[in-house]
């Protein structure tokens, strides 16, 4: 279908001139486009993993491909331990064979360098040293635990032993600034701790994690004490926005927590919270297709992601900041933004979905590539190990609450949630 006479159809229906069903119909349905992506994102973590029975790397899981061989980040490892289950379920492999790898990988995990319990950023595929002189994270070591936990839970037995051991050993207080009653972003040994986690962002799950410990609890001084500064975009809601204002920031815990239903002890409900972030990124996207080639109402969401100039993570939406300055626009668009965003404007990405099908260059084996920009006629060559993981994860909690339905039921998860006050 003509990309322009869509435009038309949906502008008329976001204004409430034509209703949904109105629109005419596309050569595919959504369900194929859903059942395209989430395919491409699962090949990508069975196929872009070390299999090597040989390899101390065994079960690490490439960063980004076909860019940056040999590198594994362990963001990508915890959302390919989140994916084997979801392979199980949707029948692209057996529940042995997702067993089999998941075993294998948490043993590598167990045998890695850990500093306290807590994980390098970048490490060698081969061997699961630190690469790039990385840091020490504490949201990719949350984000790998989000999926060691769900793997656990999903498979059970020695795998929840061994799962139950690596959540146990991260010693989340020894990451805390007691100056600042807040969580450091990073430690390298060279330098020490860097950054803080002092603005709205994707940490939520960090704090969820850390109080949820048997080992070494976090209280709630931590999830009240960072910036929650709500703006508003246009005549939208306002909503508690993270600095750079990128979409992501709205989606990652939401992949494994399902806060629906559910406010913190001063009336914070994050679902809705990201319903209205991807609200504000949807306006302003219609709000610029007369500046821009790419964002419309059928290629919206801004997040971090690959560029013309290289990979960034200053694009986002505005509000932004403190003066809505630090978010960055050049007209790229990464497909999982929307794509990650189905559980709170479904509507509106189920058409971004639909129109991103539409265009050749940006699919590829793994799905969608990873982003692109029509005003510079350029395509992402790679896909990014995260940005296939969210979209997997969310499209798999849209379609049943498949990840919701697991972690939800971990007990540390509940004592987590529990502990900082949030309750339905």
């Amino acid at each position: 279908m003509n990309k322009g006479l869509l435009f038309v159809f949906i502008l008329l229906w976001a204004a409430g001139g034509v209703p949904l069903s109105a629109l005419p119909r596309q050569s595919v349905s959504v369900e194929t486009v859903i059942a395209y992506e989430m395919k491409g994102a699962f090949d990508y973590f069975w196929e872009q993993t070390n299999t090597d029975p040989t390899s101390l790397g065994y079960g690490l899981v490439r960063d980004r491909y076909p860019g940056s061989a040999g590198i594994a980040s362990v963001a990508a490892v915890g959302f390919a331990l989140s994916a084997y289950p979801i392979g199980v379920e949707k029948g692209y492999i057996s529940h042995a064979e997702g067993a089999e790898r998941t075993a294998k990988t948490l043993a590598t995990l167990l045998r890695m360098e850990r500093v306290n319990g807590f994980f390098y950023h970048f490490v060698d595929m081969a061997t699961g040293r630190r690469a790039w002189n990385s840091e020490v994270s504490s949201i990719d070591t949350a984000i790998l635990m989000m999926g060691v936990l769900t793997a656990g839970d999903y498979f059970g037995g020695d795998i929840q032993s061994q799962a139950d051991q690596l959540y146990r050993e991260v010693n989340w207080g020894w990451f805390v600034d007691e100056a600042r009653t807040m969580f450091h972003m990073a430690y390298r040994p060279e330098k020490g701790f860097e950054g803080h986690w002092d603005f709205y962002a994707e940490q939520l799950m960090l704090y969820v994690l850390a109080a949820g410990s048997p080992t070494y609890p976090t209280d709630d001084s931590l999830y009240y004490g960072f910036k929650r500064r709500a703006a508003a975009y246009g005549k939208g809601e306002p909503f508690i926005h993270s600095w750079f204002g990128s979409l992501f920031t709205h989606q990652f815990s939401h992949a494994w927590l399902d806060f629906r239903g559910y406010r913190d002890r001063t009336g914070v409900d994050w679902f809705e919270n990201s319903v209205r972030a991807a609200r504000a990124h949807y306006d302003f996207a219609v709000d610029m297709q007369e500046t821009y080639q790419t964002l419309s109402a059928v290629a919206w969401g801004l997040s971090a992601c690959d560029g013309p100039n290289g990979y960034s993570g200053l694009y986002g939406a505005p509000p932004s900041g403190y003066d809505n300055s630090a978010h960055r626009v050049d007209d790229t668009v990464p497909p999982y933004a929307a794509i990650a965003s189905i559980l709170f404007l479904p509507e509106e990405a189920a058409q971004a979905m639909l129109n991103y099908y539409s265009i050749a260059p940006l699919k590829g084996h793994y799905g969608f590539q990873d982003a692109y920009n029509l005003s510079k006629n350029w395509y992402a060559s790679d896909v990014i190990g995260i940005d296939k993981g969210i979209s997997l994860l969310m499209l798999a909690n849209y379609e049943n609450d498949l990840i919701y339905g697991i972690t939800m039921n971990n007990e540390h998860i509940q004592r987590g949630l529990a502990q900082l006050g949030l309750t339905r």
